[in-house]
């Protein structure tokens, strides 16, 4: 019942605010690349309960069958597809990819890439042979040399599609919305706080002088929640004690972008997130920003915005660590062997 209440619940409550639609009256094929993992077993269940969805396929190294069979007793009209890459990718409109080792105690995202780089980079591959117009979102850590990685394989594949690529940074805006409502004692749904930067400690900056509502914190309790939401990864890896990074909140980051994603393809309007994308408006080639989600991807990058003076100081010290990350994904694909 509480992960009923947690997760499901206000999942549910989020397809049905934004939904209008009945399963499979207009769907979509998503793909979920990694999805008998501790990510993508939730993820799965709940995008099988999202009513856009109309076929689900899944694919995952081991217990993919398993996953799929399980799903398939769940009462929704949306079918679950076969487990092979390549037919699993085929065509999807959207890709969801959390495929990876996760995070353990003592381990950066960084200390993850050389795993992960090579797991997501045949990924890649094979969306660009049979998927070449899907909205990729990516999940797999270390986001912020994953989703160049990502680019890289597409551009020697010529199907780049900047509009198309996704690093899934909405856990950080997530935790924000929680964090700031805890504070406030108020609903969390009443919260939205944008997260600029990239998806690795520093580099996550959330702009709490443009939350809504408008919030009041001294200059220390500013930094004092900057800084829980930049660490709150290592809090949930060091209180689950070896057993694992975030899952539940993850998926429900990730089923909230795709639910996003999905609705820009249904050509509703004014559907914003914040993303890791490539782009020019942060000093890197790669960050994270407010985007307006179309029928191609991308339809507007909204950018930095207004920023304080402690949000410049944090863009600033974030930009040299991701120009580092981001030159770690490009050299992946470029040297490789």
């Amino acid at each position: 019942m509480k992960i009923f209440s947690q997760v499901i619940k206000p999942f549910i409550h989020l397809c049905n605010r934004f939904s209008s639609c009945k399963g499979g009256e207009e769907g979509f094929k998503v793909a979920i690349a990694g999805a008998s993992g501790g990510i993508g077993q939730p993820l799965s269940m709940l995008m099988k309960m999202n009513p856009f969805v109309k076929e689900l396929s899944l694919f995952d190294l081991q217990h993919t069958p398993g996953v799929a069979a399980d799903l398939s007793h769940i009462e929704t009209l949306c079918k679950v597809g076969p487990d092979q890459i390549y037919k699993a990718l085929k065509d999807a409109n959207v890709i969801i990819v959390p495929a990876g080792v996760p995070r353990k105690p003592g381990m950066t995202r960084d200390d993850l890439f050389n795993v992960n780089a090579n797991i997501v980079k045949e990924l890649a591959e094979a969306a660009a042979e049979v998927a070449p117009k899907a909205l990729i979102a990516i999940i797999t850590n270390p986001v912020n040399s994953v989703v160049p990685i990502v680019c890289e394989v597409m551009k020697k594949a010529d199907k780049f599609d900047p509009k198309r690529i996704f690093g899934v940074t909405t856990l950080d805006i997530v935790r924000s919305n929680t964090f700031v409502a805890e504070a406030l004692k108020i609903n969390p749904k009443e919260v939205n706080v944008p997260v600029i930067g990239g998806h690795a400690g520093n580099t996550i900056i959330p702009l709490l002088s443009r939350s809504t509502p408008r919030v009041s914190f001294s200059d220390e309790q500013i930094i004092a929640m900057t800084k829980r939401i930049q660490n709150a990864g290592t809090e949930v890896v060091e209180a689950k004690a070896g057993a694992g990074s975030a899952t539940l909140s993850m998926a429900y980051a990730a089923a909230r972008f795709a639910n996003s994603l999905m609705r820009g393809l249904r050509g509703e309007q004014n559907v914003i997130e914040c993303s890791y994308v490539a782009s020019d408006c942060g000093g890197a080639s790669y960050f994270a920003t407010p985007l307006v989600l179309g029928k191609d991807g991308v339809k507007e990058n909204l950018g930095l915005g207004e920023l304080n003076d402690f949000e410049k100081k944090e863009v600033e010290a974030a930009i040299p660590v991701l120009i580092e990350n981001i030159q770690a994904g490009v050299d992946f694909v470029n040297n490789f062997k």
